[in-house]
């Protein structure tokens, strides 16, 4: 393998855990890291918390440090893209120009912002999440007088307004569906997180949509559906998030909501795989194909992906897990809220520690824990075993589920 080139599109977080496995895995040839960004492969997850709140520096969310660099013996292009890909030469084509042939080709392209259509959408001060010069750029906007407005009550959008409000910004979120978080978490969690931002000062406008942007001298003025409007220092949108899938179109590969893959990130073509946010995968734990968008899918997925275009047996079938920070509460879920029913709840629902468990039969489908971590860890051991529980084990907090 030694005289093999192995090409890396992408260099987030599933491409600096793509170029690390191929690397641990023994691979001595040739790795082309191809990278939009200026900076090195990191995590994103601090860019909404600590590095908005001014409380970490970018180099924190780095993946190695820079020494590591040297051993991994990378050829990095930074601040470019693949711009093509002619599956039948194996070559790929930089938005440079340049023309790179490759034996293997990783696509760890991830997703971009969904950006808003509407009137006036391209204003200076509105503002989206997703890199670390987005971040940087936000962060000034976030002072202590300043009027945020933060459009989409999603896990972003909820992030960004916490943010806010612990540097001292006041902070208005307006969403169009009826609750918060409806998309990705189950009714209990979105009337929790709405009173827990409530208490911290923040004010909601549900059910209404966003009709138009404006800038004046000194703000932003936002229009709802309904006619009213706000005006704020500045506005940022999370309203979900596209994968990156345009030239992986293009080259032909099969596109379904992601880059079709299969349990080995194997696209439709055998020198090609996907990992990461841009990545479509049947998983055998829920029985079904998802497109994933978390920390953790993004680093695993792309270490099977690393491996299995080694042609090492490598296979990717894990719950998902998603967290999320918001002031004092650490919310983790494992599973897919989509799927369940109603909860046991263990604790008190609504305090500053529970967990809430959904039942499939007599097996846990699916966990959200509040402040209960030990909780999520003994779920996710039952939950991999195939144990059957009881309910009413389950809602005894008395009970240590370790012992289940």
């Amino acid at each position: 393998m030694s005289a093999e080139t192995i090409v890396v599109a992408g260099a987030g977080q599933a491409g600096g855990w793509a170029v690390k496995t191929l690397r641990g895995e023994g691979f001595t040839g040739r790795i082309v890291l191809v990278g939009d960004e200026a900076h090195p492969p990191h995590e994103r997850p601090p860019l909404s918390k600590a590095v908005l709140a001014g409380t970490a520096e970018p180099h924190s969310t780095h993946l190695f440090k820079q020494d590591a660099y040297a051993e991994l013996g990378l050829d990095i292009r930074a601040g470019m893209a693949v711009a093509a890909i002619d599956r039948s030469s194996r070559t790929v084509v930089l938005t440079n120009g340049e023309t790179i042939a490759y034996e293997r080709l990783i696509l760890c392209t991830g997703s971009a912002p969904r950006k808003l259509g509407v009137p006036g959408a391209e204003s200076p001060r509105l503002h989206y999440l997703r890199t670390i010069d987005d971040a940087l750029l936000l962060r000034p906007r976030l002072a202590p007088s300043a009027h945020l407005i933060v459009i989409g009550a999603g896990w972003i959008g909820l992030e960004v307004a916490a943010t806010a409000r612990k540097r001292g910004a006041s902070v208005t979120v307006i969403e169009p569906l009826s609750r918060i978080c409806a998309r990705a978490a189950p009714p209990e969690i979105s009337e929790h997180l709405l009173r827990l931002h409530e208490r911290q000062g923040v004010a909601f406008r549900l059910g209404v949509g966003v009709a138009a942007i404006e800038d004046t001298v000194d703000r932003v003025v936002v229009t709802l559906s309904d006619g009213t409007s706000m005006r704020g220092d500045a506005a940022v949108a999370g309203i979900g998030i596209m994968p990156n899938v345009a030239v992986a179109r293009a080259a032909g590969l099969e596109i379904d909501n992601g880059v079709i893959v299969d349990e080995r990130t194997q696209t439709s073509d055998p020198c090609v795989f996907a990992a990461g946010d841009v990545a479509n995968m049947p998983l055998g734990c829920l029985g079904a194909r998802v497109r994933l968008e978390s920390w953790a899918n993004a680093q695993n997925q792309a270490i099977v992906a690393g491996k299995a275009a080694l042609g090492k047996e490598a296979r990717y079938d894990e719950l998902p897990w998603f967290w999320s920070d918001q002031y004092d509460l650490n919310l983790q879920m494992l599973g897919v809220p989509a799927r369940w029913s109603e909860p046991v709840v263990r604790g008190t629902l609504g305090s500053e520690s529970f967990s809430l468990f959904y039942l499939e039969g007599e097996s846990i489908a699916g966990i959200v824990a509040a402040n209960a971590p030990r909780d999520l860890r003994a779920a996710k051991r039952l939950m991999q075993q195939r144990k059957p529980v009881r309910a009413e084990d389950l809602a005894n907090p008395t009970m240590n589920l370790a012992k289940l």
